[in-house]
């Protein structure tokens, strides 16, 4: 895998504003939440990210920001960390 772009979010954070134009055109959202792997589809429709308060909930950290780790690949974000989720990613 090659990163083609690295962002900084300690210097430059993803407010909701940015996340929500991050998603717009995405088909899928993984995100990790302790153990579980929750998985949202069907997202390029930027009213299906509007109407979905649970995605965004999981997605968006308590201050307000994208959660860290995140990881595009593709149609795919990848937010928070999972070991055995990665492990899949890296084949």
């Amino acid at each position: 895998m090659e990163i083609q772009e690295e962002h900084n979010a300690g210097k430059e954070p993803y407010k909701e504003v940015a996340v929500r134009e991050l998603l717009a055109g995405l088909e899928k959202v993984i995100v990790t939440s302790g153990k579980k792997i929750l998985e949202f589809d069907d997202i390029k429709n930027t009213s299906k990210i509007d109407d979905n308060e649970e995605m965004m909930k999981k997605i968006i950290g308590r201050s307000g920001n994208l959660r860290a780790p995140s990881l595009r690949i593709g149609s795919n974000l990848y937010v928070g960390y999972n070991e055995e989720l990665y492990e899949r990613l890296g084949g």
